[in-house]
């Protein structure tokens, strides 16, 4: 068969005659494209041309101490509240894939409990946890306590974020953290085992590195939700971004130039996240095939 260069591509039959190959056409595609850019376009002309939109406001305030003061009690939020989420969630994943009840039990009922109730609520819990336990004390369990402290002095309304954040966050990583695990051969664990490795020197060095490129992923996205959960905590009075920007326009009524100022810093970090994901991801998935 041969191929001749024509203003399409021909082709030679077997009996000799000339077949000549149309391209597939698709208008489809291209009118689609037409509408998605004229959709596109009028969206940047009504964000360029509606006054309401306040842009002079956004510029005043977008580096404003306020914003930038909130902006950083966000990722200091995000950042505590993911380690915690992290190394807790590990934890309970390798006690769910135990094979003692008690602790497999007790991290199911862990994971059932904080992925059950709603996060609003429990920051509302942890925010009002001195009508709860007034008094928090150091001492022998059921026995004498030799501290004592008001909940409200340990419990500030940055803790109260923490925990709530972090301890909701570390029952979702508990399961993204145990499906990795599950994910790599159980041969090479036997195999592990075998050459007479212990439990804990296979799973940090056999199970876990090849678990990471299906735990980065997930892990990826459940920072760049924490970092957009944390406007939740405004619940609790915290200066974080959202009710920094919150405070501000309660006093000069600009609630929607406050808002995109807002919103322009919450996408601009999740970008930057996004791109530190993309990098990790390569990096742990180095050597394997797509």
């Amino acid at each position: 068969m041969s191929l001749q260069k024509d203003s399409g591509l021909t082709a030679a039959a077997p009996d000799g005659e000339v077949i000549k190959a149309v391209p597939v056409r698709h208008p489809g595609r291209w009118v689609a494209a037409v509408v998605v850019l004229v959709l596109a376009a009028m969206l940047v002309h009504s964000l360029i041309t509606n006054p309401r939109f306040e842009w002079p406001v956004v510029g005043q305030w977008f580096l404003s101490d306020r914003i930038l003061s909130g902006l950083v009690n966000t990722l200091e939020l995000t950042a505590i509240s993911m380690v915690i989420g992290i190394v807790l969630g590990a934890v309970l994943a390798i006690m769910r894939l135990s094979s003692n009840p008690i602790l497999s039990g007790i991290a199911w009922l862990y994971i059932w409990f904080f992925r059950g109730v709603p996060l609003f609520v429990q920051l509302l819990f942890w925010g009002f946890i001195s009508a709860l336990y007034p008094k928090l004390s150091i001492g022998v369990p059921f026995g004498p306590a030799f501290f004592t402290f008001s909940a409200n002095d340990i419990i500030t309304a940055f803790g109260a974020a923490i925990l709530g954040l972090g301890l909701n966050e570390a029952a979702y990583m508990a399961e993204i953290v145990r499906a990795g695990i599950q994910v790599v051969d159980h041969g090479q664990s036997e195999a592990a085992a075998a050459l007479g490795m212990s439990r804990t020197l296979t799973l940090r060095r056999i199970v876990l590195p090849q678990a990471m490129r299906a735990i980065v992923p997930p892990t990826g996205n459940q920072t760049i939700s924490m970092l957009k959960t944390s406007s939740l905590v405004s619940v609790l009075a915290f200066p974080e971004l959202l009710y920094a920007a919150q405070l501000i326009y309660s006093d000069n009524y600009k609630t929607i130039p406050l808002l995109i100022t807002a919103s322009i810093w919450y996408l601009i970090v999740t970008s930057v996240l996004t791109v530190g994901q993309f990098f990790l991801e390569r990096r742990f998935s180095a050597g394997s095939a797509r």
